[in-house]
């Protein structure tokens, strides 16, 4: 029977963490300060993602997102990308990435298929990534995004989060990009996840905001509408570009009525919903030599209790508990 919830949405996409390291520390993703990496121990292996993998294929999820933290940080990372291939009735793998390690990866990873690749850039400026990101690796991130390109990798997106306080005119710079690239440049709101240090409702810069000022430099955007998608993007294009420009927007105009996900967390967490801190613990099961009927159990169990929608708007809710790096960006 397939995954359906009480709202009558069908649930075919699974997001999955591998890990909670990362090499950088964005503003909007964790804090600086009070951050510590999990033990090894807690982390799920892969073969424990693997085992429920099988188990959530045959109930109809077809669609796999890795992330992390930076996934490409992880050993074996590239083996593990090789077997989620293997599942026939997995119809799309992808990857987010911060793009750090992407130059180095971006052959290994064309050879075991190409995963679709989002890749997290937050300026094409070089001292403001640094800002952003503090680490001075633009030059790496910029050269993997190209060679990714030069290997064929399509769709190909790059992710960008504006916050107030730290725009820079780069929105428009982006949105030129996809002139003459087949690039996906994408603008997600800033959301209210682990970065207490930092978050308020005042510092979001709303979709409509960047919208507008793209098109005061390039004049009105077109609706573009490609192939049905689990994601959340509304797609837009400068008339005559190669590419597309996004807009993902969690707090302006949240897409929950639409939403088919859950998340798998790099602590063996099923979280249900991205703006909820309820969560299914099945690294314990996975680890006490439980059935696999019991792992679809708590796969169902997260469908019952996944939630129609989030109220952040409405309820100026702050931040929540877990960082985005422990939950899967």
């Amino acid at each position: 029977m397939a995954l359906v919830d009480s709202h009558e949405r069908l649930i075919d996409y699974l997001r999955i963490s591998v890990t909670d390291r990362c090499n950088l520390s964005c503003v909007y993703c964790k804090p600086r300060t009070e951050m510590k990496t999990l033990p090894h121990r807690d982390i799920l292996t892969y073969e424990e993602i693997l085992r429920l993998v099988s188990i959530a294929v045959p109930l109809g999820i077809s669609r796999v997102r890795i992330t992390g933290g930076e996934p490409l940080v992880r050993r074996g990372i590239i083996d593990f990308i090789a077997a989620l291939t293997r599942f026939d009735r997995l119809e799309d793998i992808s990857l987010t990435t911060n793009g750090v390690l992407l130059e180095d990866m971006a052959e290994a990873l064309a050879k075991v298929g190409k995963p679709r690749l989002n890749i997290s850039l937050d300026s094409l400026k070089a001292r403001r990534f640094r800002e952003i990101t503090g680490r001075d690796d633009w030059e790496a991130v910029w050269r993997g995004i190209n060679l990714a390109e030069e290997l064929g990798f399509f769709p190909h997106r790059t992710n960008e989060v504006p916050a107030r306080g730290s725009e820079d005119g780069g929105a428009g710079d982006f949105a030129r990009i996809t002139l003459d690239r087949r690039l996906q440049a994408r603008f997600i709101e800033f959301m209210p996840i682990g970065a207490n240090d930092r978050w308020t409702r005042d510092v979001c810069v709303s979709s409509d905001q960047v919208r507008a000022a793209i098109e005061r430099e390039l004049g009105p955007l077109v609706p573009f509408t490609a192939s049905p998608s689990a994601g959340p993007s509304v797609n837009f294009q400068v008339p005559g570009a190669k590419g597309v420009i996004g807009f993902i927007s969690p707090i302006s105009r949240h897409f929950c009525g639409s939403c088919r996900r859950l998340r798998l967390t790099a602590d063996g967490k099923i979280r249900p919903c991205l703006l909820s801190d309820t969560e299914i613990d099945v690294k314990s099961f996975l680890r006490s030599g439980c059935s696999d009927a019991e792992i679809e159990d708590l796969l169902r169990t997260a469908i019952e209790v996944k939630p129609e929608r989030h109220h952040v708007a409405e309820n100026g809710a702050g931040c929540f508990q877990r960082t985005m790096s422990r939950i899967g960006g």
